[in-house]
């Protein structure tokens, strides 16, 4: 079995993560995996990272933690950002920058399970999922000081009026180094989400402005539930998807959407696809992450279910997920392919909900959280044909250190690859809620 992070819309309570699957399974041999970092569940170190890495200039990684057992706060399992550092014959260091809710009430955010993204500075900046102000998560920075101290501060905490509330995803800068990210609840119509900026003011204040409110049409067929993150083109319109609501045969399955920048500040939404039922469709439904676009503006992304394995069981007959591609036409519409339907086989990953990467040679690369050799994951690879068909293949089955990558990797120096599971690992404890199973790890994967 599979999972699933939040296939419903989450609620003023904290976002449950469903219970684990079955005991690992026997040990994977594979020379190509290196793990970096195993969390532990001893009250310092944080535990289950659900977001993806970042690099710095000197080649420090830093990531985010959902849980984090009583490091330093009272207040239980709220999460932490953390710092990787390479040292003598390969070996890494861990340090924890922040543990969150460090005061009761959780001021500070609770929650973490986005990526962190740098400033020229090297500031950290991110999202939590709750905690903040009004309880309903925050923008937060992290600035480094003395003595290789960091100093926490929220820019935005949401739950205030119309605003939306819970971000899942990580944020983007602009030229003008503003922020863009998106709810995936809130807003002025039906808690269907948002998207918004933040825009540095005088005296170190931020300005929030939401500049687009979901389900603004009958039915919600301009989308429903964004839980990834934005990217820009070259002109600066931004791209994402939605989990739910378009234009689906039967139902609302999620879309890939468009917001262009007018007159006035205004933004105007187009919906470039929406995804097709899970009966009858074969394309894929609800995409749960972020894009990534080429040099000829097409459009790749992952769905987390539908595809053409309908005869698996996987997650009740609704399709192992998808990889597609959306392709502009002269007409100003968009037309999807896709590029690979998931099988639960034994081989083949299935339950995608990460973002695709762009490799040099033009190869896609991305994770799904089961299926593989031991039903714990992939880290899989989309390689385009000369006949411009694309070809998968599983560069690496988890399952016998970390298990479940819920995130995507990124690249690294010689074209190494490196991410995070939000189980597994060697510290065989319990870790909060989530069974004997480890506690995460952070990897590197030489393809």
């Amino acid at each position: 079995m599979s999972r699933i992070k939040n296939l419903i819309l989450l609620t003023a309570s904290l976002p449950v993560i469903l219970a684990f699957l079955a005991i690992m399974a026997p040990a994977f041999a594979a020379s190509n995996e290196k793990v970096l970092h195993n969390f532990k569940d001893n009250g310092k170190d944080g535990y289950s990272p659900e977001a993806g890495l970042v690099f710095d200039k000197a080649g420090n990684l830093y990531g985010t933690t959902y849980g984090a057992p009583y490091g330093g706060s009272t207040y239980g399992s709220n999460g932490t950002v953390f710092e990787l550092s390479p040292g003598a014959g390969g070996k890494w260091t861990e340090k924890v920058l922040h543990e969150f809710c460090a005061v009761q009430g959780c001021p500070d955010g609770k929650s973490p399970n986005a990526a962190l993204i740098l400033d020229a500075a090297g500031n950290l900046y991110s999202t939590t999922q709750s905690g903040g102000a009004y309880g309903f998560g925050t923008v937060f920075e992290l600035t480094p000081g003395a003595g290789g101290k960091w100093t926490e501060k929220v820019l935005h905490s949401f739950g205030s009026g119309t605003d939306g509330y819970f971000p899942n995803a990580s944020l983007i800068f602009d030229a003008g180094g503003n922020l863009y990210g998106t709810t995936y609840v809130g807003g002025t119509n039906s808690n269907s989400g948002t998207v918004f900026e933040l825009s540095p003011g005088t005296g170190g204040a931020w300005n929030e402005t939401v500049l687009y409110n979901f389900c603004a049409s009958p039915g919600c067929v301009d989308g429903q539930h964004p839980a990834a993150a934005l990217i820009f083109d070259s002109i600066g319109n931004l791209y994402s998807t939605t989990f739910e609501g378009g234009t689906g045969s039967d139902g609302g399955y999620g879309t890939v959407f468009e917001l262009s920048p007018g007159a006035g500040g205004t933004w105007t939404e187009k919906v470039l696809h929406s995804f097709n039922n899970i009966q009858n469709g074969l394309e894929g439904v609800y995409p749960w992450d972020s894009l990534v676009l080429d040099a000829e503006g097409h459009l790749y992304g992952t769905t987390a279910r539908g595809g053409a394995d309908r005869n698996s069981n996987c997650f009740f007959n609704a399709g192992c997920g998808t990889v597609f591609e959306l392709m502009p036409e002269a007409n100003g519409k968009w037309k999807e392919r896709v590029l690979h339907s998931f099988y639960n086989n034994g081989k083949d990953g299935y339950g995608t909900e990460a973002n695709l990467i762009f490799a040099a040679a033009g190869n896609l690369y991305g994770t799904t959280e089961d299926g593989g050799a031991y039903d714990d994951g992939t880290l899989f690879q989309m390689k385009r044909g000369t006949d411009g068909d694309w070809n998968e293949t599983v560069v690496f089955s988890f399952g016998q250190h970390g298990i479940q990558p819920w995130s995507g990797v990124i690249m690294g120096p010689g074209g190494k690859l490196y991410g995070t599971t939000l189980y597994g690992g060697t510290s065989g404890t319990s870790c909060g809620d989530y069974g004997g199973h480890g506690c995460g790890t952070v990897f590197e994967i030489t393809p």
